[in-house]
């Protein structure tokens, strides 16, 4: 797998990093899910050099102008709910890209620290000969990502397939890059050591679906 890190580079990320891992700062969810759209964004744009690219003649009022756009059909698929604020940042700039929604939560069947992935809702187009780029803020044990993956497979086989967070932890990085095949590319803002024994990030920054969108009742 290809891992683009994109902290290691200094940028103007860093403060939307900054908000989203503050614990004052994260109150307000508004500007929490923002950040993960502006986030969101600033992967797109990186993520697009990668794209193939032809040839344009675009037609100006006052002549002609070269350039080159991108040539691949875009899926974005995102992981509800806390991957919603991530696809919006990602649309802003593949506005005409087809879109993808589905549902995977942990079910914590008998003590906090063990649980399932349960998938349960799924809406996609075909995915056969396109880009799919999967979205999910918080890259944690990896699971939810494969897991999605194979509730994906039904529907095509992409010519390119782009992985999105904002956190992982190594842990989960180095799990999906045993799942996935080596050509694969994992985009992310920013990349911690490890887990608790609930399987949450550390540092992090808590649980992205509630702050987003405010705390569920279900475990």
């Amino acid at each position: 797998m290809q891992i683009h890190n994109l902290s290691e580079t200094p940028s103007i990320l860093n403060t939307f990093m900054s908000e989203l891992r503050d614990k004052t700062v994260q109150k307000d969810s508004m500007r929490f899910r923002r950040n993960i759209e502006r986030i969101g964004e600033i992967i797109g744009y990186e993520l697009s050099k990668s794209l193939d690219f032809k040839k344009h003649t675009i037609e100006t009022p006052l002549g002609t102008s070269e350039t080159v756009l991108h040539k691949n059909d875009i899926v974005l698929c995102s992981i509800l709910r806390a991957g919603v604020p991530l696809h919006n940042g990602l649309l802003n700039y593949f506005d005409a890209a087809e879109n993808a929604f589905i549902s995977a939560y942990r079910q914590h069947k008998h003590n906090p620290e063990s649980f399932d992935i349960v998938v349960e809702y799924l809406a996609c187009p075909s995915l056969d000969g396109k880009t799919l780029i999967l979205a999910d803020p918080m890259l944690a044990t990896g699971q939810s990502m494969v897991a999605t993956f194979e509730a994906l497979k039904p529907f095509g086989t992409p010519k390119a397939i782009h992985l999105v967070s904002v956190i992982g932890a190594q842990p989960g990085i180095d799990y999906i890059t045993k799942a996935f095949d080596a050509d694969v590319q994992l985009w992310i803002a920013a990349v911690d050591d490890h887990l608790n024994d609930k399987g949450y990030i550390i540092p992090g920054l808590g649980d992205a679906g509630d702050l987003a969108f405010g705390n569920k009742l279900q475990q």
